[in-house]
């Protein structure tokens, strides 16, 4: 495995600072920003091109699948001698999220070096990444190592945004583009700091719309008041929660940051003025919950949790003496309504695959130790891919600090790393 040698920085530099030049047009925020990850494709073929069957140059095998117009997704090949003997690296993404260039210290859509800093979008999240593995598979294209194992990687449109269904990774397994990959290992690269991430979280959209009665602020005992409506229920509802949902103890074996948190995130009302006491209002949130529980479980105790409160609304705790929830003789009673936006569910990798061991090992050669990691962000398409029976593990090597942030950055030092042990996971692979 010498053969493939360490990242040829001149070249990934380069390519990089092709990509980072189209982040502006590949930006995934529809309906007024919708990437046209061909722009992405068209560099990376150019890179792979003269290495691959279609020219007569080498061995790689290139699919360009496409959905959408524009809006492609790559499938490249490094073939190996075993039939069924295979590994891969997905999720490098070609869309980023959006960016405004007057917030930003330097102009987010040009590549700009700073010492060993990378700078601009999508350096950590994820056109790096783009950059860095289609420098691997172009070694290998140069290089054609005797290897038994098929070496796929897999650059994938459309992961930033899942408002336009049918573009990117669902598409492939859908079509069952990636199923061979199912044999080996899947090493999901986009996620960062150069640790394996063995976990992620579910996410529940929630809103809350509280119904009261709308009165002058002067006369609060013929209102009721939608905001101390919503602050006592969610309160209510909050506790409940944390009691049924409780620290699960696998997180501290995944080493999740945090454990499963249900908290509002924003509020809104019809306005009005400050006399008047809000007859509605609308607070909206997130249930962040870790794989060890089960989604669909969560959202039916949400509603029970409601449908509790809008029952016994008299017993819910007000505020002062004349805060109330029920206007008898008007026969008025405020109410909670609960509605979800679209749930997914999280992770857990699994600790027992050769995938893990493999990244671990080759971590711990390459960065110096091992610290696998886990958080209650969300990777909804690896909890796809892991249900259709893939070996999914993950990895990235941007930073965490800089994910979806103003003044995105990586390390060239992390990149290099990052071929490294990609390398060495190939390297220990051929020895199984």
């Amino acid at each position: 495995m010498e053969s493939l040698g360490s990242l040829n920085k001149d070249s990934f530099v380069s390519l990089l600072s092709k990509l980072i030049g189209e982040s502006k047009f590949v930006q995934n925020n529809p309906p007024e920003l919708i990437p046209q990850e061909d722009r992405i494709v068209n560099h990376v073929l150019d890179s792979l091109r003269p290495y691959s069957t279609e020219t007569g140059g080498g061995p790689l095998v290139i699919n360009h699948v496409a959905y959408h117009s524009g809006r492609g997704n790559l499938i490249v090949e490094y073939p190996g001698s075993v039939p069924g003997k295979i590994l891969s690296f997905v999720g490098m993404h070609m869309d980023v999220v959006t960016a405004n260039p007057d917030e930003w210290e330097f102009d987010p859509f040009s590549l700009s070096i700073d010492g060993d800093k990378l700078r601009g979008r999508g350096t950590t999240d994820c056109l790096g990444h783009v950059a860095l593995v289609t420098e691997l598979m172009k070694r290998l294209g140069e290089t054609k190592p005797a290897l038994k194992s098929s070496v796929v990687a897999v650059f994938i449109a459309s992961e930033e945004n899942s408002s336009i269904p049918g573009v990117g990774v669902d598409m492939l397994v859908k079509d069952k583009l990636l199923d061979k990959l199912k044999s080996g290992p899947l090493f999901w690269i986009d996620t960062a700091d150069k640790q394996p991430c063995i976990g992620t979280g579910g996410m529940i959209p929630w809103k809350l719309h509280l119904t009261g009665k709308l009165f002058h602020s002067g006369l609060a005992h013929k209102a009721i008041n939608a905001m101390e409506l919503g602050m006592e229920g969610l309160k209510e509802i909050q506790s409940r929660f944390y009691r049924d949902f409780p620290p699960h103890p696998q997180e501290k074996v995944y080493g999740f940051a945090t454990p499963s948190t249900m908290k509002p995130t924003q509020w809104s009302y019809p306005g009005g003025g400050i006399n008047q006491i809000p007859g509605e209002c609308t607070i909206s949130g997130d249930v962040r919950l870790t794989p060890f529980y089960d989604v669909t479980e969560v959202m039916k105790k949400l509603q029970e949790y409601v449908d509790g409160i809008n029952t016994n609304i008299e017993n819910l705790a007000t505020r002062g003496p004349v805060s109330k929830y029920v206007l008898p003789d008007e026969n008025l009673r405020g109410r909670l309504t609960l509605s979800f936006d679209e749930a997914s569910a999280g992770v857990a990798c699994n600790l027992d695959s050769r995938g893990y061991h493999v990244l671990c090992n080759a971590t711990k050669e390459v960065v110096g130790h091992v610290k696998p990691y886990s958080i209650t962000g969300t990777l909804p398409l690896i909890r796809d891919l892991k249900d259709e029976g893939f070996d999914v593990q993950t990895s990235g090597y941007g930073l965490m600090a800089t994910y979806h942030a103003k003044n995105e950055y990586c390390l060239l030092t992390d990149m290099c790393q990052g071929f490294d042990v990609f390398v060495r996971i190939i390297s220990q692979l051929e020895q199984d």
